[in-house]
């Protein structure tokens, strides 16, 4: 018969859940978690990241509609290309911080 490790024991569960513990609060120490302004810096990142390639997109526009009239809109055309570039590189960038996010972090030990 097997014998569990047990919270009273050298090497137990319970010194287990303090080390892993111990090490998590170290970790969080060392890098600590961004605070407010950071969350606001990024929504303003993601923000330009959409409306950059939007605006860059309807200006070209503009300056193709008043080079080169005619019957399309190439503004209309220009700004919604620009906002789905725009859209695209903003989803990648989130995905890409996320799955950084989630390798950071250790699975919970309940």
């Amino acid at each position: 018969m097997s014998k569990t490790p047990d919270a009273r024991e050298p090497g137990g569960a319970l010194s287990d859940k303090i080390g892993v513990k111990a090490a998590r609060k170290l970790r969080a120490r060392r890098d600590p978690t961004p605070g407010v302004w950071f969350g606001l810096g990024m929504m303003g990142l993601v923000g330009w990241s959409v409306a950059g390639p939007t605006l860059f997109g309807a200006a070209l526009g503009l300056w193709l509609d008043h080079r080169y009239p005619g019957s399309r809109s190439w503004t209309l055309a220009l700004l919604i290309a620009g906002l789905v570039v725009g859209c695209l590189s903003a989803w990648r960038w989130v995905a890409k911080e996320e799955r950084a996010m989630r390798d950071d972090q250790e699975p919970d030990d309940d």
